[in-house]
């Protein structure tokens, strides 16, 4: 496979509005074409018979069961609020919102 060249990397440079210098240009170019080889490689072992996946390992739900268990009064909560309205606390209000 033929590496990116300095030619290459320049255009997407432009592309990309960026200005790059002469260093940076090999230094790049040297890079993208590491990553290009590395997605290659991974291409390589994905197979047909591979179904393809979101995660490596099956998920489970590790969030615990919803118990109704004591808790704070909405006095108790808000006993501590500097403003309160309407069994809830008072902020400033953002956004200019109503």
């Amino acid at each position: 496979m033929p590496g990116i060249t300095r030619e290459e990397v320049a255009h997407l440079a432009r592309l990309a509005r960026l200005e790059l210098a002469d260093e940076e240009l090999e230094h790049f170019a040297g890079q993208l074409d590491d990553i290009i080889g590395a997605v290659a490689r991974v291409a390589e072992v994905a197979d047909r018979d591979v179904p393809p996946t979101s995660h490596p390992l099956p998920l489970t739900n590790v969030m615990r069961a919803d118990e109704v268990r004591p808790s704070l009064t909405p006095e108790q909560a808000l006993s501590g609020a500097p403003a309160q309205e309407q069994q809830r606390f008072k902020v400033p209000q953002i956004l200019g919102e109503d």
